[in-house]
């Protein structure tokens, strides 16, 4: 999968944001911010992991998650483009 189609559906974008904070976030916070059961997280991180987008690291019980550093400089440019735009239609909508 594409990393724009990964990034197509609204709960992994809002990740996508989330994680754009440049620190590892909990699967659990992650859960609790988005409202998503344990199951459907796992799933929208297993496109984001095989789109390339995230790493993860597991810590004790809970796996942490964090945009991949690694990631192609044309994708995170892209990526980076999506976050701008995402947050200046927060901006408007507010």
């Amino acid at each position: 999968m594409s990393s724009l189609t990964a990034l197509a559906e609204p709960t992994r974008m809002a990740v996508a944001l989330i994680l754009s904070d440049g620190s590892e976030h909990c699967v659990c916070e992650l859960m609790r911010r988005l409202d998503v059961t344990q199951s459907r997280m796992s799933r929208h991180m297993q496109t984001l992991k095989q789109a390339g987008l995230v790493i993860d690291r597991r810590n004790a019980q809970w796996v942490r998650y964090r945009l991949n550093p690694a990631m192609p400089s044309e994708i995170r440019a892209v990526l980076d483009a999506v976050i701008t735009a995402a947050r200046a239609e927060e901006r408007i909508a507010a």
